[in-house]
């Protein structure tokens, strides 16, 4: 099976996929033990026979170092093996709850601002550059984040091309 990349795949921050295969789960565990074993040095991981991480070996660890994560399920009496790319779930969580926390104090403080002002009272002045200082915390946030991406970006490739090359040799392809 070919496999190209698209506009998703540049859009999305987490690119999934979703694969079929005949053999059970602990076969697909070890088969992907020993291509793990076989690219020693270029990849490590944890694997089991229901989930496995994947990461890139490099000599330095930046913060949005990017990791292949695979389940591996039972589907309507079918392995099925459910991959998604993107950074480990603790830099992921914290960014998700830096966008929250952002966004709930700039609207909490526009809604200072707002409502200081229908009953013209001067309480809060410093409530919408409060806001604006939310707004650009919120940018900066976003900044971080596209800039892990794009230091990411090569180890991403090849994580890509570990997923394709350790698991659609084993995709079912006529249902």
């Amino acid at each position: 099976m070919q496999t190209e990349e698209t506009t998703l795949d540049k859009i999305r921050t987490r690119p999934r996929f979703k694969m079929f295969t005949n053999i059970t789960k602990e076969e697909y565990a070890e088969n992907l033990k020993k291509y793990l074993a076989e690219h020693k040095g270029e990849f490590s991981g944890n694997i089991n026979k229901e989930v496995a991480t994947i990461c890139v070996e490099t000599k330095y660890d930046n913060y949005w170092k990017p990791r292949l994560s695979l389940r591996i399920e039972i589907e309507d009496d079918k392995t099925t093996i459910r991959g998604v790319f993107g950074p480990s779930s603790a830099v992921w969580t914290f960014f998700m709850f830096l966008y929250f926390l952002f966004s709930i104090l700039w609207m909490t403080f526009f809604t200072m601002y707002y409502v200081e002002k229908q009953i013209k009272s001067f309480e809060f002045p410093w409530a919408l550059n409060a806001s604006f200082v939310m707004l650009i915390c919120i940018a900066l946030t976003y900044v971080a984040a596209r800039f892990g991406q794009h230091k990411g970006k090569a180890e991403m490739l090849q994580l890509r091309k570990f997923a394709e090359e350790s698991t659609l040799k084993f995709e079912k392809l006529d249902d």
